[in-house]
């Protein structure tokens, strides 16, 4: 039977119409002093469920906009993070420090081909930033190449590269070419990977030098309505992107750690292996992360100068985020997508066979 909740059974019929209860859990929230719903409302948190301030239990269907990829408050991380808190709160990647190099060798580990040197950072948006000024700097060009519907951050120089109106404001936003998505179900070309990948190249050809920095896309439109890409788009575009100069710039901060189910990354469901990885979100669960992996030759550009984020890699957070991939290992959460992701998609397909003769 789909879904996880279900009303509570009743001898008469009126069961239908009462609210879904969630299933049973071990987990009595702490008494709450703080101010009241009207100025505040979550207060508490406990793996898949969130507590407001009468104690009333939710479902965190949202995973703290798609952050929290282990639960909240899981054990194994709080131990990590207090532990590391008692022996050492700050350093900087300027300091050796071991808690830093182990969470990189452990993420980079994790990486297929050459990506295997890490930069941290504190969020998606600064590893973007990052990645755009390594892939400038590296290609000794300027434009960089986005898709239509896509989210990479609001900063300012971010905010070209995010290809919505709703998260834009009216700044210059530099030298960006905004392609037409490859979502099969809403754009003009279906599934034509081959017409979405000449898209790319008119621009390249007439909206630019004919040489470009880079291209960046999500694997999966995250922001832009969980769209996933028409299968094989990557591999067309990287080529053509290549051949123009650029780099190639994965979009990992709500598609990696195994959410996908069926690969850890999400760029490898498009068989791919991208030039920069970009990741946040899950990679804390909750803790304010982020990083950039990329590879030996295109990190010597940023030898040029001083790379330096004051608090990214910061012990606390790089504890934190080793746990993080320990527990996604340990737990096998990436199985664990496969198998719920599997199960929505089938429940969300029974829905549609069952309502589709109500649309034209």
């Amino acid at each position: 039977m789909c879904g996880s909740l279900s009303a509570v059974p009743s001898d008469d019929d009126s069961s239908s119409s009462l609210p879904p209860q969630l299933p049973p859990f071990d987990y009595q929230p702490k008494p709450y002093l703080g101010p009241s719903a009207e100025q505040l409302n979550i207060v508490e948190g406990k793996m898949l469920y969130l507590f407001d301030e009468s104690g009333m239990q939710y479902l965190d269907a949202f995973a703290g906009i798609v952050t929290v990829s282990c639960g909240h408050c899981h054990p194994d991380i709080v131990n990590a993070i207090t532990e590391q808190n008692n022996l050492l709160q700050h350093a900087t990647t300027i300091y050796l420090h071991h808690t830093i190099a182990d969470f990189a060798e452990a993420l980079a580990s994790k990486m297929p081909g050459n990506l295997m040197v890490v930069y941290f950072v504190n969020s998606g948006t600064e590893a973007n930033e990052l990645a755009m000024l390594m892939a400038r700097l590296y290609s000794g060009n300027l434009g960089m190449v986005a898709l239509r519907n896509a989210y990479h951050g609001g900063s300012s120089n971010t905010i070209g590269l995010t290809v919505l109106n709703t998260w834009k404001y009216p700044i210059p936003q530099g030298e960006i070419y905004p392609v037409v998505n490859p979502d099969p179900y809403h754009r003009i070309f279906g599934s034509n990977v081959a017409l979405y990948a000449e898209d790319v190249q008119d621009h390249i050809d007439f909206g630019s030098s004919g040489k470009v920095s880079g291209f960046i896309a999500e694997t999966i439109q995250g922001v832009g309505g969980s769209v996933e890409l028409a299968s094989g788009y990557l591999k067309h575009v990287y080529d053509i992107v290549r051949k123009a100069g650029g780099v190639c710039i994965a979009d990992e901060v709500q598609t990696g750690f195994g959410c996908t189910g069926s690969h850890y990354w999400g760029f490898q469901t498009q068989g791919v292996i991208p030039d920069i990885v970009t990741m946040a979100k899950g990679i804390g669960n909750g803790l304010p992360l982020g990083a950039v992996v990329t590879t030996p030759v295109i990190a010597s550009v940023m030898a040029q100068k001083i790379q330096f984020n004051t608090f990214g890699g910061n012990p606390v957070c790089s504890a934190g985020g080793l746990a993080v991939l320990r527990v996604i290992d340990k737990e096998k959460r990436q199985a664990h997508c496969a198998d719920i992701g599997s199960h929505l998609i089938g429940c969300l397909r029974a829905l549609q066979e069952r309502h589709d003769s109500n649309y034209s």
